[in-house]
């Protein structure tokens, strides 16, 4: 039988370690084999060494939290008791992303995301492939947000190539924006919840932030700023060399895409492959890919996705 004790700052962290009505606490309780209790501004506990040092780790990880987001969520909670159940040592808290808007706290929740976060502070090329719910656009967009917000960059170009997903959106009524729209609606959903409406639209009207098709890149050159290329299996070798090539001084560009759901015509080449094999040596270049077990949507998803790679 061992006991410890850790500290607890003050009587609301210890609320916030608990949970609401102590639904941590319960949680904790039934995957840990350790007694917990509170006592005198302390959390005690008691059981055989291993259950105890288990149980210390997780409220020390969650005190982390708590000290940068200040709260712990339900979800850190289950990555943490997720570690103990796979008997590995609870995760660090990663580094969270700086979106500066209340209530908004971004980090990177797996080993493969917190990869994909660091690669992309560090290389001005980023090449993610990956399964639909794994992070790809949304990691991007948050760090693009988190880059412009402190200065490193004046502007934030969001991409995609206009291929439709098994449908021909061409007869759709409207001028061309009404037409593209649907196309870049993930984006601007990405940005819509890291930017508080007005600041958006500010943004949007001053050029700040621009969404567009991959065709309206020909010519350009992007200079101090931060550029995404979503969906990026869905273009061609041309097309893919035409994009990588504005890349201007002081700039950044992100190239993801989903490898299984390509939907440009058969025996297309896909121009993401193709640039992953092109460019895997190239100096300032990194690639990261994302798995099943990097999906952090519904857990519904990560099952569906298993069945159909079956």
């Amino acid at each position: 039988m061992m006991e410890a004790t850790l500290p607890v700052s003050n009587p609301d962290q210890l609320l916030l370690l608990f949970g609401p009505a102590d639904q941590h606490l319960r949680r904790i309780r039934e995957a840990v084999p350790a007694k917990v209790s509170a006592r005198d501004g302390k959390i005690c506990l008691a059981g055989d060494e291993a259950a105890v040092m288990q149980a210390m780790n997780i409220f020390k990880q969650m005190q982390s939290v708590i000290e940068s987001d200040g709260l712990v969520s339900r979800k850190v909670v289950d990555d943490l008791l997720a570690a103990v159940a796979k008997d590995q040592p609870p995760e660090a808290p990663r580094a969270k992303i700086e979106v500066q808007r209340t209530g908004v706290s971004i980090r990177p929740r797996t080993p493969g995301q917190a990869a994909y976060v660091e690669a992309i502070r560090s290389h001005a090329l980023v090449f993610c492939i990956g399964p639909a719910g794994s992070g790809k656009t949304y990691l991007a967009v948050a760090t693009a947000v988190e880059a412009l917000k402190q200065g490193q960059i004046r502007k934030i170009v969001l991409v995609r190539p206009a291929v439709e997903a098994g449908e021909n959106l061409g007869y759709l009524p409207g001028d061309l924006q009404a037409k593209i729209n649907p196309y870049l609606r993930p984006l601007l959903d990405a940005i819509g919840e890291m930017t508080d409406y007005d600041q958006l639209k500010r943004y949007m009207s001053e050029d700040v932030i621009e969404v567009a098709p991959l065709a309206y890149m020909r010519g350009r050159t992007l200079n101090n700023a931060f550029v995404i290329l979503d969906e990026a299996q869905n273009t061609t070798v041309a097309q893919m060399k035409m994009f990588l090539t504005r890349l201007g001084g002081e700039s950044k560009m992100v190239v993801s895409g989903d490898a299984t759901q390509v939907d440009l015509p058969g025996h297309t080449r896909s121009g993401l492959n193709d640039a992953m094999k092109r460019l895997g040596a190239v100096k300032g270049v990194s690639q990261v890919r994302l798995t099943g077990e990097d999906i952090v949507r519904h857990p519904l998803v990560q099952r569906i996705v298993d069945a159909y790679d079956k």
